[in-house]
């Protein structure tokens, strides 16, 4: 087996991580949002120089068999608004009066639309209807459209939205310099009845991601193609699979940062046996909770984009404004935890780079949890003294306390806002494991885990990375719905042979023979007042129990398997004491200071054990054990945590 590498480019950092005969390696680098391009190819550059002790990405890629890559620029570029001017000609049910019913619907449309909309009526002779399109076209030009969606309503919008195509190619055709992109709804997702506003909006929300990442995947793959890689880039989806750029869908990049970490979390969880988790991932501005049951990722059958309820199915992501850059201020005596963040620039007090807020960075430098010269692999020293001063005019004064007190309470505070996210959305059941990751996910697990009710923790090895590391489990695959009319095997038969045709068409533009995928199909309906979903077989025979049913859909998966990261294998193992490599004077929770012992992560072994508390180090993580929690290292270099001492 050749490398695997796969990449998560993030707003501040993207991370790499690469498989070699076994061994795993990562890396981070700065992310560059004017070039992404740039930091694509520097995280390869630093995945190399860990592999072979230089610089040699022309002999990584040459020796790599898949990158896989998600990002978050889709995500960004909704959050921030930036992509194309884009404009809607819609009729009857796709109104704009009819998608803006929210406040958040009525921001997001008033930011991507805005003015630029028009009503048709295909109501008329071809002759007529071709002249109000042309009338439409040249309106929503001048208005500054760069993009067009069509969604139309009705019974026949189908026919119609491709009639409308048809004359507008006839006055605009496509080779053209003027020619302006247009998106059927239809063709992006599947026509239900009553679902025009979902249909409309996910139109739209792909166009306005399309052009930036068409532009920024295809530069990313032309970069490797200099390399003359033997495999095309696949990009990982929000909905676990991974796929070739050009069979992508700008929408399902979408949040496929955060689902890279899920699907980390879900195969640790088939490979370690439990069934019950959430996760924990902490970034700078903010904590991202997932949830997983029966070892399936909790999903909604319409996901939600920034409020905005759309066709595609999305894992439930629940998001705090609470990260290790969030923004700490008092109010009425009370500390306030975010949600607005310093961000990486000027960043928490202690970067020493302008910012004069206080953060949970700042506190934890104080308390003691962080050496100021080997923070973030020795790449960034921290400034104490801008820390204490930020916390004492910020916090301190106002709550009348001393900066020690003022940290303590800053702890509590954002441990109480996470754990307080992980109660709403998240589970505390009975054996519920908290997964924690991300760069300051393992410093506040336990502490997040006591106010959640959590007995028992894990903070992976490649924490600091784990998005990045989730994407390795990844498969080729695509994933489709139809709607069934007919309750007949016949209706049946014909709908699972028109999307086994879509199926292999997609598969051969990925390199594969349909008959070297899996194949999976099933039926969802609703019945008695509940959704149902059963597996069908290859014949097209419908199932029993399906009369009277409403609401028929048949989905069909069909996955190409390929190699994955790898997970040792786990038994018991004995006890060890570890060796600190030394000890760090830490605020503990009666507010007094006491040394800790100091763990390097690399230099520990499989059945290293000890209790808090603790600090163990990796070149980009912390992670704290508290007084009464006890930790153990396993085979894959994992730390497994258990409140008093409970397995």
């Amino acid at each position: 087996m050749g490398i695997l590498v796969s990449i998560d480019n993030g707003g501040t950092l993207t991370d790499g991580c690469a498989v070699v005969d076994g061994n795993i390696y990562h890396t981070k680098t700065l992310t560059t949002p004017y070039d992404l391009t740039g930091c694509f190819i520097e995280v390869l550059k630093g995945l190399s120089e860990k592999i072979y002790g230089e610089s040699q990405i022309h002999k990584l890629l040459n020796e790599t068999d898949h990158i896989r890559y998600s990002t978050t620029q889709g995500t960004n570029a909704v959050v921030e608004r930036k992509g194309p001017r884009l404009g809607l000609i819609h009729s009857g049910k796709t109104a704009p009066s009819k998608l803006t019913k929210s406040g958040e619907e009525k921001e997001l449309f008033a930011s991507m639309v805005g003015e630029r909309s028009i009503s048709i009526s295909t109501k008329s002779s071809d002759a007529k209807l071709g002249v109000a399109v042309v009338e439409a076209v040249n309106s929503l030009i001048a208005q500054g459209a760069n993009r067009l969606v069509l969604s139309l309503s009705g019974d026949d919008l189908q026919e119609q939205e491709r009639r409308v195509r048809n004359l507008m190619l006839r006055q605009f055709p496509g080779h053209l310099l003027g020619a302006v992109p247009l998106l059927l709804s239809h063709e992006l997702v599947e026509v239900y009845p009553g679902d025009e506003r979902r249909r409309t909006w996910s139109a739209v929300l792909n166009s306005f991601l399309h052009s930036e990442m068409e532009r920024f995947l295809y530069n990313a793959e032309g970069a490797l193609r200099k390399y003359r890689t033997r495999n095309p880039l696949l990009i990982f989806r929000n909905d676990g699979n991974s796929t070739r750029v050009a069979k992508t869908v700008a929408l399902k990049t979408f949040s496929s940062s955060p689902r890279g970490g899920l699907e980390g979390v879900q195969a640790m969880a088939k490979h370690y046996g439990f069934k019950s988790a959430v996760s924990m991932d902490i970034g700078g501005t903010t904590t991202d909770v997932g949830v997983l049951e029966g070892k399936q990722i909790r999903e909604t059958r319409h996901g939600n984009v920034k409020g905005i309820t759309v066709s595609f199915p999305l894992s439930s992501i629940f998001s705090v404004g609470a990260g290790g850059s969030s923004i700490f201020r008092v109010k009425k005596g009370k500390v306030i935890v975010g949600p607005d963040s310093v961000g990486a620039a000027p960043g928490p007090a202690c970067f020493g780079r302008g910012g004069t807020e206080a953060t949970i960075t700042d506190a934890y430098l104080i308390a003691g949890l962080f050496d100021p010269e080997t923070f973030s692999g020795g790449e960034l020293q921290l400034d104490i003294d801008r820390a204490r001063n930020a916390i004492k005019k910020k916090i301190a004064e106002p709550l009348g306390v001393d900066i020690e007190d003022a940290v303590q309470a800053m702890q509590l505070a954002y441990h109480q806002k996470i754990a307080g996210n992980i109660a709403e959305h998240g589970s505390s059941g009975k054996g519920t494991i908290l997964i924690a990751f991300g760069g300051a996910g393992p410093l506040s697990a336990c502490g997040v885990a006591e106010l959640a009710g959590l007995d028992k923790i894990i903070v992976p090895s490649r924490a600091a990375v784990f998005s990045a590391f989730g994407i390795g489990f990844s498969d080729i695959a695509h994933s489709y719905e139809n709607r069934l009319t007919k309750g007949t095997d016949a209706a049946l038969k014909e709908t699972m042979a028109n999307m086994t045709r879509h199926a292999r068409r997609d598969m051969f533009a990925e390199g594969f023979d349909l008959e070297d995928c899996k194949v999976s199909s099933t039926l969802t309906f609703e019945k008695g007042g509940k959704e149902k979903t059963v597996a069908l077989n290859k014949r097209g025979v419908m199932p029993k129990g399906v009369k009277g049913a409403k609401d028929m859909r048949v989905q069909m998966k069909v996955v190409r398997p390929i190699a994955h990261f790898p997970l040792e294998k786990i038994g018991k193992l004995a006890d060890r004491k570890p060796r600190a490599v030394g000890k760090r004077n830490g605020l503990q929770s009666d507010g007094s200071f006491a040394d800790m012992p100091l763990y390097q992560l690399d230099k520990l072994k499989p059945g290293d054990a000890g209790v808090g508390p603790a600090l163990i180090e990796e070149s980009y993580f912390t992670c704290r054990i508290l007084d009464g929690w006890s930790y153990k290292v396993n085979e894959n270099k994992d730390i497994i945590i258990n409140r008093n001492g409970r397995a």
